[in-house]
């Protein structure tokens, strides 16, 4: 029985599956940008008459880049690729969002988001650890990593990238 608690207590603190729990938290992430920016494209005629725009462009337009951010930072996320990159799009556009909903415009974004206060915070929270944690072993980013990396017939190529 100790030996039972010892290798369940110490081998899962010096294992802790990090990279494939990035791997989940990625997946699951892009899953759920990927809902919203589909949501968000089947809604388009109804979210454009409500929206401002921005940057001086037309709401139609404004809508259109972003449902198109949307849609390629959540499959770079998921693919792992350029991860820290883009992650940053979708942590800015949720700093934006929890700006809207905590406005006294909340009609538009509930149309435009369709979040409730404590959602975006969720994604920030999210996003800031991809930033920091970066997106693991199993991404594109540290394949090409390892592909870059000097002496690439090394063995332990993967290990050092």
């Amino acid at each position: 029985m100790t030996v039972f608690i010892k290798n369940l207590f110490l081998y899962s603190a010096g294992h802790t599956y990090s990279n494939l729990s990035r791997l989940f938290l990625r997946l699951f992430t892009g899953i759920m940008f990927l809902q919203l920016s589909i949501r968000q494209m089947l809604d388009f005629d109804t979210i454009v008459p409500n929206f401002g725009g921005f940057w001086g462009l037309a709401p139609d337009v404004s809508v259109t880049i972003l449902v198109i951010v949307e849609l390629l930072c959540a499959v770079c996320i998921m693919l792992g690729f350029l991860t820290r990159i883009a992650v940053l799009c979708p942590l800015v556009l949720m700093l934006l969002v929890e700006n809207v909903i905590m406005s006294s415009d909340k009609m538009l974004a509930a149309q435009l988001f369709n979040f409730h206060p404590g959602y975006p915070v969720m994604f920030i929270g999210i996003f800031i650890y991809m930033l920091l944690a970066g997106p693991g072993k199993i991404s594109l980013d540290y394949i090409i990593a390892a592909h870059f990396t000097e002496n690439a017939t090394d063995e332990n190529v993967l290990d050092k990238a």
